[in-house]
C-alpha cells in the first residue's frame, strides 16, 4: 500500500469520498483517485464488458442440389496485422437459406481499440452432419460468403443489432463473384452480471492502536484474488479521523469485477499514514455471499494478522447489504449518446520545421506517419464510431496563418466561418494542409482551444442533446499560460467534456502531469475554485514494440470511467 497517497492533505483527499467501482464509477460523487492511481500502478486499466453475440441470416445462396443449404457460421477477430483468429462456430443449420442460430458466442468488448469481427458462412456437406463443428475442416465446406465490422459499429446501435451484407471476398476462386449473397444480422446483448452491484456499509469495532502516541485514523481496502493468487484492489473507502469503531460510507462492488458472488476477497484495515506507508490493523477473506450471510446474521467476524496468523478482538460488520441493476456504459450508448471527437494540434516553432526530416511535423515521402498523424489516428479510429455524423471540430494553435498575427485557435481547415471537418482522412488532410499555410509560431497557450471546445460542449449540454465530447490535444512542449488553462479546466469539469493530452518529441513534460489529477490533487483556479471532478489525462508519446499496447490506447482506456462519472453525478439516464 507504500504508494497509493503522497502526502497527508492530499492522501486524504484522495482516498476520501465514496469509492468507485474500477472502470464502471459509482451513482455519486467522483471516482477514488487513489484507488484508480493504485489499479493503474498494478497495470489494471479500462473497460471490458462481456458481449453475447447472436446470428441470423437471410437469402443465403443455395448450393445443395437436391435440398437447401446447411449453413454453419464461423467467427473470428481480425488483428491489426490483419491475421484472423477463430472466435466459435454456431451449429450447423438443416436446409434453410434463412437460418436463426440457437448457439451464441461471448466475446470481451475493449473500448480502447477497434475490435474487428470477420464473419465466415459454410455449407456443410450431408456426410459431415454427425461431427462436431469444431472437428469439421472448412476448407472440405462449401463457402457461402463472408462479411466484417467494428464490434463498436454494434453496441452503438440503438437496439445493438447491425445487418451485413454477405460478399465472396477472397476464398472465391469462381470465373465470376456473385452479386447477391445474402444478409447476416448480428445482435449484442450485455451479459447481465457487468450490471449488477452490491452496495454495503461496513463497520469496525475495537480496532487495536498501532502507536500509543499517534490516533488511528482507519480505512479499508477490498481486493479481489486472481488465478495467480495475487490480489488485486478493486474499492477503497475513506479515511476516518483518530476513530477506533468506525462505520464508512457505504462501498459498490461491481459483480463483473470481482467474478462472481463466490469469489474470495480480501478486506483490509489499514491505518493512514501520511508518508503513504499505511499500518495494516487486520485482514478478513470473504466472498460476497459470506458478507451478505454475514449482514443477514447481524454478527461480526473477527479480522486476523497475516504474521502468525493472529486473531484480533477487532471485528468487521455489515450493517446494510443490497444488490441493485446499475446502468453501464454500453446502456448509454443505447439509449442514443454519443462521443464526440474534437482535436487541437500544437503548430509552435519548437516543433522545427515542417519541410525537414527532424522536425515533429515532418510529412515523410514515404507515407510513414509522423507522430502528430499517428496520435490523430489512433484516437480517432477508435472514437468515429461513436460519433454519428462523424464531423470533427479541429483547431490549430501557436501559429502565424497567411497575412495574420499569431493565434492560438485557428480553425485546422483553413475557414475563417466554420471549424468541422470530414472524417478521419478529412482531419488528417486538413492538417497536411495547414502545415503549408501557415507559419509555425509561438508560445503553447492551452486556454483557447480548451474554451472554445468546452463552449461547445456547453451549448450542446443547453440544447439537452446526449452528447459527451472529447478533446485530444497533441503538443510538443509545456503549457505557458498555466494559470489560464486550470481555469478554463476547472470550468469545463462541470461539463460532459473529457481532454486528453499527448506529448510527442523529447521534451520534459513533467510540469505538464500538474494538469492531470491522477495523484490526487483536484485542479485549482485562479479564484479559489475546485474542479468538481478530473477531466485531463496527460501522456508522453514514445514507440511501442509489437504486441504493446499504445499509451494512447492506456489513455482511451479512462474514457468510459470518466463519461460515467459524468452522467451518474448527475443523475442522467439512458433513455431507450
Amino acid at each position: 500500500m507504500g504508494n497509493c497517497c503522497s502526502d497527508d492533505r492530499g492522501g486524504r483527499a484522495a482516498i476520501g469520498g465514496t469509492p468507485a467501482v474500477i472502470g464502471l464509477g459509482n451513482g455519486n460523487d467522483a471516482p477514488n483517485d487513489a484507488v484508480n492511481l493504485f489499479l493503474r500502478s498494478r497495470g489494471y486499466h479500462g473497460l471490458f464488458s462481456q458481449i453475447q453475440l447472436s446470428f441470423s441470416a437471410s437469402g443465403l445462396r443455395d448450393r445443395d442440389v437436391l435440398s437447401k443449404s446447411d449453413p454453419m457460421l464461423v467467427v473470428y477477430t481480425r488483428g491489426r496485422d490483419g491475421v484472423l483468429k477463430e472466435v466459435g462456430r454456431t451449429e450447423v443449420v438443416l436446409n434453410s437459406l434463412n437460418p436463426k442460430w440457437i448457439n451464441t458466442l461471448n466475446v470481451t468488448y475493449q473500448f480502447e481499440i477497434v475490435q474487428t469481427m470477420s464473419f465466415h458462412l459454410y455449407d456443410v456437406d450431408t456426410q459431415f452432419h454427425q461431427m462436431e463443428v469444431k472437428m469439421l475442416k472448412l476448407e472440405e465446406q462449401q463457402f457461402l460468403g463472408e462479411a466484417s465490422c467494428a464490434l463498436s459499429e454494434i453496441i452503438t446501435k440503438s437496439n445493438r443489432s447491425l445487418t451485413l451484407d454477405l460478399t465472396y471476398g477472397e476464398e472465391y476462386t469462381g470465373l465470376s463473384r456473385p452479386q447477391n449473397c445474402g444478409r447476416l444480422a448480428v445482435l449484442a446483448e450485455e451479459c447481465i452480471s457487468s450490471k449488477t452491484t452490491t452496495e454495503m456499509t461496513l463497520r469496525c469495532s475495537e480496532l487495536e492502536h498501532k502507536n500509543l502516541f499517534t490516533r488511528t485514523d482507519p480505512f479499508l481496502v477490498i481486493s479481489k484474488i486472481v488465478e495467480s493468487g495475487i490480489s488485486i484492489p478493486v474499492c477503497k473507502t475513506e479515511v476516518i479521523r483518530n476513530d477506533l469503531k468506525p462505520t464508512w460510507k457505504p462501498v459498490f462492488l461491481n459483480i463483473q469485477q470481482v467474478g462472481s458472488k463466490d469469489s474470495p476477497l480480501v478486506i483490509e484495515c489499514f491505518n493512514f499514514n501520511s508518508s503513504g506507508k499505511h499500518d495494516l490493523i487486520g485482514r478478513l477473506e470473504k466472498s460476497l455471499l459470506d458478507l451478505e450471510k454475514l449482514h443477514s446474521s447481524v454478527k461480526g467476524e473477527n479480522l486476523v494478522l497475516p504474521t502468525g496468523n493472529k486473531v484480533l478482538k477487532s471485528q468487521l460488520f455489515v450493517d446494510t447489504f443490497s444488490e441493485s441493476t446499475q446502468h453501464t456504459f454500453l446502456d448509454y450508448l443505447a439509449g442514443g449518446f454519443e462521443i464526440n471527437f474534437m482535436l487541437a494540434v500544437d503548430f509552435t516553432a519548437s516543433n522545427g520545421n515542417p519541410r525537414l526530416p527532424d522536425s515533429l511535423h515532418y510529412i515523410d515521402p514515404s507515407g510513414r506517419p509522423n507522430a502528430y498523424q499517428r496520435a490523430i489516428l489512433e484516437v480517432g479510429e477508435v472514437l468515429q464510431f461513436y460519433d454519428s455524423d462523424k464531423r470533427f471540430p479541429a483547431w490549430g494553435f501557436g501559429a502565424r496563418p497567411i497575412d495574420g498575427p499569431v493565434s492560438h485557435c485557428f480553425n485546422l481547415n483553413g475557414s475563417s466561418t466554420y471549424c468541422e471537418v470530414e472524417g478521419i482522412q478529412g482531419i488528417m488532410m486538413a492538417y497536411t494542409s495547414a502545415l503549408l499555410n501557415v507559419s509555425l509560431a509561438g508560445p503553447t497557450l492551452f486556454g483557447p482551444v480548451i474554451s472554445n471546445a468546452a463552449q461547445i460542449a456547453g451549448q450542446s449540454l443547453a440544447n439537452g442533446r446526449h452528447r459527451y465530447f472529447v478533446l485530444l490535444i497533441i503538443t510538443d512542449g509545456v503549457v505557458t499560460d498555466l494559470q489560464e488553462t486550470k481555469d478554463a479546466l476547472v470550468k469545463a469539469s462541470d461539463l460532459p467534456l473529457s481532454i486528453l493530452i499527448v506529448g510527442v518529441g523529447g521534451a520534459d513534460f513533467k510540469e505538464m502531469e500538474v494538469l492531470d489529477a491522477d495523484k490526487g490533487e483536484r485542479l485549482e483556479s485562479s479564484n479559489g475554485r475546485v474542479a468538481t471532478r478530473d477531466i485531463v489525462q496527460f501522456v508522453p508519446f514514445r514507440d511501442v514494440q509489437s504486441g504493446e499496447i499504445s499509451v494512447v490506447q492506456e489513455l482511451l482506456a479512462e474514457l468510459p470511467t470518466q463519461f460515467l462519472t459524468y452522467m451518474r453525478s448527475r443523475e442522467i439516464k439512458p433513455s431507450y
